[in-house]
């Protein structure tokens, strides 16, 4: 497989999601598809996924959702999987070769740098993979330019963090200890940056979609699909926005802070389901102009 240059717009993404962002990703895998699993069929559910249709999935990760889909086209269909992470494309490999899959298949690419396969798709799908684009107009470009003529995008995107019980309850945990991060500008590449609609639609919009439609999806997720509460906690420390917050403290500042979000998270603990907190989701749809 071979290597992404780490340069250009998107040369910190590729350097994080192939360091310790990918193999946080790859450690938690398993938790994180159970959490997000939700969003990808509420996605696919939109989307209209039929047999014999060639989807492209952006941002496919460890390759849950290429799975998923793999299945929903059938053994007539295709899909391709795209990432920037050679850590989870390793991953994902090796799920679709253990689930037998032989109609799905994976490409280190980043779509920023040109179009997957020009004109070959029906289909481009996103589960979160599409708020990190430094340049997100020349980005969808690209993906407009691999779908067919009648082709059609579907994807989800994090709301307001304000949205998101499942990371705001930790950060407001931590950051009486720790200095607060600078807040990234409304247009800087990160899990929110899709959060305002209107810029969803001028962003699409600018690349050449249109028939755009925008609709919540806001449900419970069970943090990290973890039944224990301490294994939750440590979900949260060491993949959570946490995690980076608390990179260089000292042991006596970590342990104060697992305390507060162990306290925070204890609220919201069911013993037969585990941490329950509030999700806020858009999913995309529109058509290729």
């Amino acid at each position: 497989m071979p290597k992404l240059e780490t340069s250009g717009p998107n040369a910190d993404q590729i350097e994080f999601w192939n360091g310790e962002g990918g193999e946080k990703f790859v450690r938690y895998q398993n938790a994180l598809d159970v959490m997000l699993e939700p969003f990808g069929v509420e996605t696919i559910r939109r989307a209209g996924v039929k047999a014999g249709e060639a989807v492209l999935d952006i941002g496919c990760g460890c390759g849950d959702t290429s799975i998923d889909l793999a299945r929903k086209v059938g053994i007539t269909g295709e899909v391709v999987g795209v990432d920037i992470s050679e850590l989870m494309l390793a991953r994902a490999e090796d799920r679709a070769a253990h689930a037998e899959m032989s109609n799905v298949f994976f490409e280190l690419a980043d779509v920023e740098r040109g179009p997957q396969h020009r004109d070959s798709f029906d289909l481009a799908f996103s589960r979160f993979g599409v708020m990190f684009f430094g340049d997100p107009v020349e980005a969808f470009r690209n993906v407009a330019a691999a779908l067919h003529d009648k082709g059609r995008v579907a994807f989800a995107c994090w709301q307001e963090l304000d949205r998101n019980q499942w990371v705001s309850l930790q950060l407001r945990a931590v950051l009486p200890l720790v200095e607060p991060p600078p807040r990234p500008g409304p247009d800087e590449p990160g899990p929110f940056s899709f959060a305002d609609p209107e810029r969803i639609r001028r962003i699409l919009s600018s690349a050449g979609f249109v028939d755009i439609e925008i609709e919540p999806f806001e449900p419970e997720v069970v943090l990290g699909g973890l039944l224990v509460l301490d294994d939750a906690v440590d979900f949260s420390l060491d993949i959570g926005p946490a995690s980076a917050l608390l990179k260089d403290v000292d042991a006596a500042t970590r342990e104060q802070a697992r305390d507060a979000v162990r306290a925070a998270l204890e609220v919201h603990h069911q013993s037969r389901r585990g941490v329950v907190l509030s999700a806020g989701a858009w999913i995309v749809t529109a058509r290729k102009g």
